[in-house]
């Protein structure tokens, strides 16, 4: 199976072209090949399909093999991935997500993408609500992003204990689907640093729709304004919740290499083929 990693300041995905064929049991491909040691290693699998409702669909998966709604580092690199490979000529495309359709607008430099702005919809805010976690009571605004997300103010997103209070979050009963957790601080009002616990993968170096989700919180308690610089641990992106109602996030997208995966290889999965290896 030929695959492209890429990434969108550093939240990174296997990118396959499935426009044509799809591969099986994609939840378990995107867990064995999401795997850092045994696969090729990312934060989750984005499948490249046909829509019968915009230019292309975008199936994302997540490492532990949940599929998501929207990934708006993602999607940013599923236009490089289609303008790269002349699957469209066209620099304004849709894209259809389980969080509906997508708008993006390429920017292009020497003929290749290199980023681009996505018209992440309308955001949807939930009351504060005060979840105890960790012998701890942290309030959290709940924001969709058509994939949910909560958010809580602090000081210093660097001195959160991330990997206790993350997945505490996301599996609070408070959040019976689970969630995506954002811990943001505000610098000024045009700046917002953050860090993402994402549901179904850890913590990440950043997230599209957690960047949103962010702005939209804070904005809303008037602690920031509508139009943002959102520092995340792996970059920023330029956030903006426009009149119409609509954030609009912009950002790079790269391409890391491309490669081709086989399947049917990870010995954890086939125990006694592993113990039959000969030592050297």
């Amino acid at each position: 199976m030929r695959f492209t990693k890429m990434h969108g300041i550093g939240n990174d995905y296997v990118f396959v072209d499935c426009t044509k064929e799809s591969p099986a049991d994609l939840p378990g491909l995107a867990r064995r090949i999401s795997d850092r040691h045994f696969g090729v290693g990312s934060d989750g699998l984005i499948c490249i399909c046909p829509s019968d409702r915009a230019d292309f669909r975008m199936r994302m998966f997540n490492a532990d093999g949940s599929e998501g709604a929207m990934c708006g580092n993602g999607i940013r690199c599923v236009g490089k991935f289609l303008y790269d490979r002349r699957m469209t000529e066209r620099t304004v495309l849709t894209v259809e997500t389980a969080a509906g359709v997508k708008e993006l607008r390429l920017r292009v430099e020497g003929g290749k993408a290199v980023g681009a702005t996505v018209d992440m919809g309308e955001p949807t805010l939930g009351k504060p609500l005060v979840v105890p976690i960790a012998g701890k009571e942290i309030t959290f605004t709940p924001v969709s992003m058509g994939n949910p997300h909560a958010v809580s103010l602090c000081p210093c997103p660097e001195d959160i204990n991330l990997a206790l209070l993350g997945p505490a979050a996301e599996h609070s009963p408070c959040f019976p689907g689970r969630v995506n957790v954002e811990f943001a601080a505000v610098e000024s009002p045009r700046r917002i640093r953050l860090r993402v616990w994402e549901r179904g993968s850890g913590e990440t170096l950043a997230c599209g729709t957690g960047a949103c989700a962010a702005l939209a919180a804070l904005a809303s308690q008037g602690l920031c304004e509508r139009e943002v610089t959102a520092v995340l641990p792996g970059g920023a992106l330029e956030v903006r919740w426009a009149d119409d109602g609509h954030i609009y996030m912009s950002g790079p997208a790269v391409t890391v290499f491309e490669g081709e995966y086989e399947h049917g290889t990870d010995e954890r999965e086939f125990p006694e083929a592993a113990r039959q290896l000969p030592l050297l």
